[in-house]
């Protein structure tokens, strides 16, 4: 090689470098802007000193390992605190030192991978941990197996002997940081409500600052790939064009899944769509088209995508999406190369299918062996030191807790979290004159202030109530009280009335022969027990409003209650004209219930119905089981019925629909349906209403599971 050439390949690989390095900026960019702001810093930080650990870490170990003198192909032997040539020696020892600096800034760049996934949950010295790890051992190993004859120009590797292709690290770099970020994210687990019960997507605190970060990495791919060549020779303009054209399309793509999925272009998933486009590229762009190309960035938009919205089902939580990206796009482009490359360029004369084991098997080691060592190594190392921070660490943000970095932004956020987290807005946050945080909390106060006077009104409101309530419930009881006494004084008298109506119909005094004498007797007997039955149920319905009211419970035959009503009411059905249709479901279990009550529920139910059914209705009384347990009782009548809207006014004590309407004009006093009610409720049932104006009202009361004993009366006929 001419030393002319020599040198326009030493400065077109330097330069790449150079974009390379410029991709740590990007990283720090992308990943801080991606994760809330307390923990900005945090990231940011990481991503300087992963950078120094992989710089130092590569130079000791990893060089000699990745290329020294290969030992079965596994790992080189020699090179380790590598100490290039001296400065003034000829080009093509110098070149060494270009190689090596090339190296070492993608070595960096797969190191920082995994910044990104454990973001705002792992300790500080646990991601040097990690780092270090990866860049003294892990890379460098898998990166032998590939690429481990690169320096000396013969394959060295096993991988790299068996034909394996990958030109700029959708493996190499890519995946084992993926794979990596995978496994540490196993280990220490998901972000405090970022899953389970009332778990939510966190979102980024600066979407701004996350795209510079994505034009920076997009920027520095063309190095990553373009470098690759290690010379500045014909295929590059290629190279950098497939770059550019399937990150567009990985870009386009993913906006075009998010939009039609939600309506909207989501911004994040744009993004990473953008990055898994070049990083399925990165295997294969020598060895392809423009047109196969766009189809690669396609797919490693989708495949992104996809793994994305398959970690978030499995409840893995990846702050930056690290793993969809370089994992999951990396392991798509690496097996494009097979499917969309150039046979001809194939090595060791591989057909297309030949090739496509041999990508397969790159991936599946690089799986088991990066994925493998990451998750047990971390496993034992989170055992005696953990990786992770405390739950108030994470709280409070990592900016603080590890680092004593805070900002006016931070304090004002941290004051108003203080705040939510306590309940307590009482006090106004403190304002930073002259910054935009300052302005933040001058608004946050006036809406605080505003917020405050509300609760001040709602406070007085509430006692206002509370008052009300009181003299309410003082009128109640004064109610209560009135009512029972005036029962007790109406009703000595009305049983006297009735004693005395009874006996003068009877035989004590023999038959009235005088007929208006006799209907006299009778208005006065009916008009009476109708005064008196009106008085039970309103102190009835009185003692139930107070919480007075004492059921006497008892294991009934439903059929002797219902046969008793049945009784009752045969003779007013007869007299109104209609028929009365009674059915009881044989072998019903006994009910646990106030004989009375349920008496007092089902003459009500009945006397409604008589008294709303035209002559020649029918009203059918029933007992019987529901198939889920409870004992149901129902009347069923083909009378007027009544509105979906005149329900609830029938429900209402003293009120009667339509009064004035020559429909609903009839004798009561609206108390049968609400002391109905009343008892169903105190026996824990339910009463549901089914009416159609003109065609009738059906009213079921169902008697919970639990009062309905499960030995049957059987009976004899």
């Amino acid at each position: 090689m001419g030393s002319a050439a020599q040198s326009i390949d030493t400065i077109w690989v330097l330069i790449c470098t150079i974009l390379v390095i410029l991709m740590q900026a990007g990283f720090t960019c992308l990943e801080s802007g991606l994760v809330r702001a307390k923990n900005s810093i945090n990231v940011a930080v990481k991503n300087v000193m992963d950078f120094c650990v992989a710089g130092l870490g590569f130079w000791l170990v990893g060089f000699g390992l990745m290329f020294g003198f290969s030992i079965g192909g596994f790992f080189g032997s020699t090179n380790f605190a590598f100490n290039g040539p001296s400065a003034g020696a000829s080009p093509e020892l110098a070149w060494v030192m270009v190689f090596f600096f090339f190296q070492l800034a993608f070595c960096s760049t797969s190191t920082t991978i995994v910044a990104g996934a454990v973001a705002e949950r792992m300790n500080f010295h646990g991601y040097l941990i990690t780092a270090a790890v990866l860049s003294m051992l892990i890379y460098p190993v898998f990166g032998h197996w590939a690429w481990g004859g690169v320096l000396s120009g013969e394959a060295a590797g096993w991988l790299e002997l068996k034909g394996f292709i990958d030109f700029a690290g959708s493996t190499v770099v890519h995946s084992i940081g993926g794979w990596i970020a995978l496994a540490a994210i196993l280990v220490i687990g998901p972000r405090i409500g970022r899953f389970g019960p009332g778990g939510r997507r966190i979102e980024p605190h600066d979407m701004p600052m996350a795209t510079l970060g994505m034009f920076l990495l997009w920027i520095g791919w063309f190095g990553f790939n373009g470098g690759s060549t290690l010379a500045l020779n014909t295929s590059v303009p290629y190279i950098l064009v497939h770059t550019m054209l399937a990150a567009a399309a990985g870009g386009v793509a993913v906006m075009g899944l998010s939009w039609a999925r939600s309506g909207l272009p989501d911004v994040q998933h744009t993004l990473n769509g953008i990055l898994a486009g070049l990083v399925a590229i990165t295997a294969n762009c020598h060895i392809v088209d423009m047109n196969t190309a766009v189809l690669i960035g396609i797919g490693g938009g989708i495949v992104c995508f996809l793994a994305s919205e398959l970690l978030e089902r499995l409840h893995i939580d990846d702050a930056v999406d690290a793993v969809p990206v370089h994992l999951a796009a990396g392991i798509w482009g690496t097996l494009a190369v097979a499917l969309f490359g150039d046979v001809s360029l194939f090595p060791n004369g591989h057909s297309r299918f030949d090739q496509f084991l041999v990508q397969a098997q790159g991936v599946l080691a690089a799986g088991v062996f990066a994925f493998g060592v990451a998750f047990v190594v971390l496993t034992i190392v989170n055992r005696f030191l953990s990786l992770r921070v405390s739950a108030d660490a994470e709280r409070i943000g990592l900016n603080v807790v590890e680092h004593g970095a805070s900002s006016a932004l931070l304090d004002v956020l941290g004051a108003m979290e203080a705040q939510a987290s306590r309940g307590d807005f009482s006090k106004p946050v403190h304002v930073e004159p002259f910054t935009e945080a300052g302005e933040m909390a001058t608004r946050y106060n006036l809406v605080l202030d505003k917020f405050n006077s509300e609760v001040r009104k709602r406070e007085q409101t509430a006692n206002d109530l509370r008052d009300a309530r009181d003299v309410a419930e003082l009128a109640n009881a004064s109610k209560s009280q009135f009512l029972a006494n005036m029962s007790h004084e109406l009703r000595t008298p009305l049983n006297a009335i009735i004693g005395f109506s009874e006996v003068m119909n009877g035989e004590l005094f023999g038959p009235i022969e005088n007929e208006r004498y006799k209907d006299y007797v009778g208005d006065i007997h009916k008009s009476s027990s109708h005064l008196l039955s009106l008085i039970n149920d309103i102190l009835d319905l009185s003692k139930i409003e107070a919480d007075r009211y004492e059921l006497y419970e008892e294991e009934l035959d439903v059929m002797d209650v219902v046969a008793s009503c049945e009784r009752m009411m045969r003779h007013r059905a007869d007299e109104a004209g209609v028929a009365l249709k009674v059915t009881v479901e044989d072998e019903l279990p006994l009910l646990m219930a106030d004989k009375r009550a349920l008496r007092q529920i089902v003459l009500n139910l009945v006397s409604n119905a008589v008294k709303f059914t035209p002559k020649g209705g029918l009203i059918q009384l029933g007992a019987f089981m529901e198939p889920d347990g409870r004992m149901a009782f129902r009347v069923a009548d083909t009378g007027v019925g009544m509105s979906k809207k005149d329900i609830p006014i029938a429900l209402e004590p003293f009120r009667q629909i339509g009064k004035d309407s020559n429909v609903y004009s009839t004798e009561g006093t609206g108390l049968g349906l609400p002391l109905t009610r009343a008892l169903a409720r105190l026996h824990g049932a339910s009463l549901v209403i089914e009416s159609e104006p003109g065609e009738g009202t059906t009213i079921t009361i169902r008697m919970p599971y639990s009062r309905v004993l499960q030995t049957a009366v059987r009976r004899i006929a």
